[in-house]
């Protein structure tokens, strides 16, 4: 490979399934690719109890129903759990109890499983990639809470890009922006459109050639063929119209502005799962490859870049 062509893997909104984070770690192998990059939304959103109960078994609601085990059918149901993006926490009735009579400590919890689960995929990536000159970024999203920045930040082999320019082989740079603008669901990294473009115009004020430039921003651009989905009504239901559901663009205004003021060699985006594919702002190309973590499926995009002819070809893969 020439010095000036790259080949990057991007992924995101895996949402803690240990599968697609195991087959992310492995893609930078399979494809051959010089660069790694997870583009937010890393973390899980729900603790999953399994209670010991009578006679040596085990009892979880995972997925909608109840499941009941022996105790060499442990390892399964974790991993089952750990699979669909959820974080398995083995426990007891009185716990359990105690968990009902002081919220705080169910948060406390779920706090522990999200560091040490994220702990032990950096020490997994940073074991899987050790000599293989294959660069890998981890970026937050609008889902992930704050205190994980510094866990990304702990490793010296692993980047978290939020916040910094990074630069990538064969000349190109990366800006990272993980917030949103505002979803129904208040989460933790959210902007009004104005405060988001601020924020992204403080990032892109880091770079010196647009042209060769990354623009890694979590949330798609607004009303484009990669940030439509179902609207929602004020209680999260579908708003309908002659008994379809509408589609509707619920991107960033503030990114498209971005990207149409900028016009980055590349923009890379998810949060919107359903909405896989491209759009062309300008000389601008955004991807987002959309996903299907609850599945056990790591979507992503194979992408070649040439700092002579810029992107070459992009390719969206599933597995």
């Amino acid at each position: 490979m020439r010095s000036h062509d790259i080949k990057i893997f991007f992924a995101t909104d895996i949402h803690g399934s240990d599968r697609c984070f195991r087959k992310f770690v492995n893609a930078g192998k399979f494809y051959g690719a010089d660069v790694l990059i997870m583009g937010g939304d890393i973390t899980g959103k729900m603790l999953v109890p399994i209670v010991e109960a009578a006679g040596g078994r085990y009892r979880s609601h995972v997925f909608g129903r109840d499941r009941e085990v022996e105790a060499e059918e442990l390892p399964a149901l974790r991993k089952l759990i750990a699979d669909g993006g959820l974080y398995a926490y083995d426990t007891t009735p009185d716990e359990i109890a105690e968990f009902r009579e002081r919220p705080e400590l169910v948060e406390e919890t779920f706090r522990k499983r999200m560091h040490a689960t994220l702990t032990a995929w950096m020490s997994l990536a940073e074991e899987r990639l050790a000599g293989t000159g294959i660069m890998c970024l981890l970026a937050p999203g609008n889902d992930d809470p704050f205190f994980i920045d510094d866990v990304l930040r702990s490793s010296t082999m692993l980047i978290n890009p939020e916040g910094q320019l990074v630069e990538l082989p064969g000349g190109f740079t990366m800006i990272s922006v993980g917030y949103s603008n505002p979803t129904p669901w208040a989460s933790p990294r959210e902007l009004p459109e104005d405060q988001l473009a601020e924020r992204i115009d403080r990032e892109a004020a880091k770079v010196a050639d647009t042209s060769k430039a990354i623009f890694n921003l979590h949330v798609p651009p607004k009303d484009t063929p990669i940030d439509q989905a179902m609207a929602l009504d004020e209680e999260f239901r579908p708003v309908l119209k002659s008994g379809s559901p509408v589609i509707t663009g619920v991107g960033s205004s503030a990114v498209r502005d971005a990207m149409a003021t900028y016009q980055p060699l590349l923009g890379l985006h998810g949060h919107i799962h359903e909405s896989r594919g491209e759009a062309a702002i300008g000389r601008s190309r955004s991807i987002n490859p959309g996903s299907e973590y609850s599945e056990g499926v790591l979507r992503g995009a194979l992408i070649s870049l040439s700092t002579r002819k810029g992107v070459r070809g992009y390719q969206l893969v599933a597995g």
